[in-house]
């Protein structure tokens, strides 16, 4: 009797440790805007996550004038929502507004927000007592008695932690002013923070990742949720595919935030409710199509029309078949006809059944007002869309720096 109440005590007591461990993809320790953005944009991106509030509920601060996108523009559409005001979330992505919120309103918002969230776990009031690595991974040691095994752990600038886990993010820049002198901006993964009156303000995927810091994703910048949801996204996608965060994949990467409408280029003109929204994100990136800089915006201008030296050498940069067309291209402008045969030939597609196929696109798929004319010259806006299409740019392989490698 004694040996069968020894084994139920010992199963038993299994069981218990067992239940007291959490083993998610990725964990988050935080209340504030970074933080919350985090865990819900890497729950979303269909891993299981943790995210740890050492206080009852969440610490919003407040948003300034930035381009929203992504899981700030939801959240402040559900701000709006919540007061009753019922701006729609395009609108509030359109415009680079700040919108009035009490904490208790926020934390409202998001309490709601959070518990309807798939895979996501919040745990409220627990301090974590002891933080080490384990492994490829890590360990957390709550005063709750619970244990976290996170796969990836997101440090939203914490210095206890810091210290704790013998973390050095003083090489870590933050924000940068956008540049199309630095090809860094092809590596975009966050932007639009409202920095001295401007939002043309970017963050690259590699200012997350410290070298020799496997498996985790610094956020330099408490208070941005533009920053955040990006860092929940690299978290979410080493513990997806089991992978070390040096390994993170940037296109990808960037294709799960363009998915989850978060703005990879700071394009003031150009709103998530524009049906050619990603075709202009995507292609925008690669700076084959550049933006102008007005009054600390940047503006894509989509309708205006093409010329053929605002094009050449980027698209000659991207595709070695393209040098070959442009060399034989004499015109300085670029129609919809001329674009439609360099994209054929670079592409190796059947001109003939590809028009018929564009032709079919243009007010549909494409949702362009204009009628299909051969002979016209090109939109910004049209050009895009045919290139994301047809012969994306976004493809083309970069390095760390955004050089191209071909």
């Amino acid at each position: 009797m004694k040996k069968y109440l020894f084994l139920f005590f010992a199963s038993f007591l299994s069981f218990q440790l067992k239940a007291q461990t959490l083993k998610p993809d990725v964990f988050v320790i935080g209340n504030g805007n970074a933080a919350v953005a985090a865990a819900i944009q890497a729950a979303q991106s269909n891993v299981k996550t943790v995210l740890l509030l050492q206080a009852g509920g969440f610490d919003i601060e407040p948003i300034g004038k930035d381009l929203h996108s992504g899981v700030q523009a939801t959240f402040l559409k559900k701000i709006k929502d919540f007061q009753k005001q019922g701006k729609s979330v395009e609108s509030i992505i359109d415009s680079i507004t700040e919108i009035n919120f009490d904490k208790q309103t926020a934390n409202q918002v998001l309490t709601q927000w959070t518990d309807s969230i798939k895979n996501l776990t919040v745990i409220k009031n627990v301090q974590w007592v002891k933080a080490d690595r384990s492994g490829k991974g890590w360990v957390f040691k709550l005063s709750d008695g619970k244990t976290i095994r996170p796969e990836v752990f997101v440090n939203v600038a914490d210095q206890k932690l810091n210290s704790v886990l013998k973390i050095d993010a003083s090489g870590l820049s933050s924000w940068d002013k956008f540049d199309y002198q630095n090809p860094i901006y092809k590596t975009n993964v966050a932007v639009g923070k409202n920095i001295d009156g401007t939002t043309n303000t970017i963050f690259s995927m590699y200012q997350f990742l410290i070298p020799n810091q496997e498996n985790l994703v610094y956020v330099i910048d408490p208070s941005s949720m533009l920053l955040g949801q990006s860092a929940g996204a690299v978290a979410a996608y080493a513990g997806f595919f089991n992978l070390k965060t040096s390994e993170s994949n940037l296109k990808k990467i960037q294709g799960e935030l363009v998915a989850f409408n978060t703005n990879l280029m700071p394009f003031a003109d150009i709103g998530l409710k524009d049906p050619n929204w990603k075709a202009i994100q995507m292609v925008g990136l690669t700076g084959v199509l550049k933006a102008e800089e007005a009054n600390g915006k940047l503006l894509f201008n989509g309708e205006k029309l093409v010329t053929t030296e605002e094009i050449k050498q980027p698209i000659k940069d991207h595709y070695y078949k393209a040098q070959i067309w442009f060399d034989d291209y004499k015109s300085d402008i670029i129609t919809i006809g001329a674009a439609l045969d360099m994209i054929c030939y670079v592409g190796n597609k059947a001109s003939e059944s590809t028009r018929k196929e564009l032709e079919k696109k243009w007010k549909t798929t494409y949702a362009f007002t204009s009628d299909f004319n051969a002979e016209r010259q090109i939109s910004r806006r049209e050009l895009s869309v045919l290139l994301q299409d047809y012969m994306p740019p976004f493809n083309v392989t970069i390095d760390k720096t955004g050089k191209i490698l071909r």
